[in-house]
């Protein structure tokens, strides 16, 4: 194709619908957006905030979050159209100085966005953004499928069949007290 991989914003569940204040659409481009946290106080935010914080990519369509994005083939006509978008929300909603500014951030972020997508296109890629010694640090990580041989995609869970309640006790699963007890 072209050569460039960016990040898109993918939905495998509602729940970024209800996480932040705003979601990102599936499929528009991502970049980190830690930008918009520069000269906020983390611990000061609300909840949809602080996840948006946490783990939040950018959409440059929405201005929405994602949780995950995924790496996806771009033109460079798709490259300079999130540039665009991006830039215009500098503009009108970051209040950037002109449009060449704009523009020149933009591209930077849209660089760095791409410079996370060094994988196979498909793979899933996750942010962890956290407040060190007064700095904004970010980590990514990786989710591909097992094998080639998997054409549904990425399943976080599967649906078994259960019997009746008459086939003995069921297991009990505390999630939020299992940390502590490892």
């Amino acid at each position: 194709m072209s050569g460039f991989k960016l990040p898109r914003a993918i939905r495998l569940d509602p729940s970024d619908t209800f996480v932040f204040r705003r979601a990102a659409e599936p499929g528009e481009w991502l970049v980190t957006g830690s930008f918009l946290f520069g000269q906020a106080d983390p611990s000061a935010l609300d909840s949809k905030g602080k996840a948006a914080f946490r783990s939040g990519f950018l959409g440059v369509g929405s201005f929405g979050w994602s949780t995950l994005a995924v790496v996806t083939e771009a033109t460079q006509a798709e490259r300079e159209d999130a540039i665009g978008q991006l830039a215009a929300h500098l503009i009108d909603k970051l209040g950037a100085p002109d449009a060449a500014t704009a523009h020149a951030a933009a591209a930077e972020e849209i660089a760095f966005a791409a410079s996370l997508c060094d994988h196979p296109a498909q793979t899933l890629l996750a942010l962890h953004r956290a407040l060190e010694d007064g700095e904004i640090r970010e980590r990514f990580r990786t989710l591909t499928p097992r094998d080639a041989s998997q054409s549904e995609g990425f399943r976080a869970f599967e649906f078994l069949e259960v019997a009746g309640e008459d086939d003995g006790p069921l297991e009990q699963v505390d999630l939020l007290n299992l940390e502590k007890t490892s």
